[in-house]
């Protein structure tokens, strides 16, 4: 058995964006309404999808997010949303002989408030990396980019195992 961490941020688009919030593979509307924008980002700014990726490509062995699917707006992650992402990773990791056991993803901002939807981003991320992904959310108390509303963040762990186990 192999563990993986990983890591995300990404800023909140600009306040005349028209960017959609995508977390947890999920679109959250109902904060959009109360002025939370979207993530900035190449692809939808997904930073838990994002984090849980980085965890996995740890636990494996196989590097990170940029390894799989390049950086910068020509990479092949570029204008994808995260459950796509999440597909592709668990296709990538079992092509070289590695099964995603679980995964845990910390998300850290202001906003959105994850706790009106996190069975169903539970339900979705897991259904789209193919295992079962917990889901926690915390703030900062007011402290750096993301106390202050710039931002979201998170954090994951990951647990793979030989495919052949």
């Amino acid at each position: 058995m192999r563990l993986g961490q990983g890591f995300d941020a990404h800023r909140f688009a600009a306040a005349d964006s028209d960017r959609e919030l995508w977390l947890a593979c999920m679109r959250w509307t109902d904060d959009e309404a109360r002025g939370v924008r979207g993530l900035e980002g190449d692809s939808d700014g997904d930073v838990a999808a994002h984090a849980v990726i980085d965890a996995v490509m740890s636990a494996c062995g196989l590097g990170d997010i940029g390894t799989l699917f390049g950086v910068g707006s020509d990479s092949s992650g570029a204008g994808r949303h995260g459950d796509e992402m999440l597909r592709m990773l668990g296709e990538y990791v079992g092509g070289r002989g590695w099964r995603i056991v679980n995964a845990s993803v910390t998300v850290v901002g202001n906003a959105p408030r994850m706790s009106a939807h996190r069975d169903e981003a539970v339900r979705a991320m897991s259904r789209a990396l193919g295992a079962p992904v917990s889901i926690t959310a915390t703030t900062t108390d007011g402290m750096g980019f993301t106390g202050e509303g710039q931002g979201v963040a998170a954090i994951a762990g990951a647990l793979c195992i030989p495919a052949d186990r």
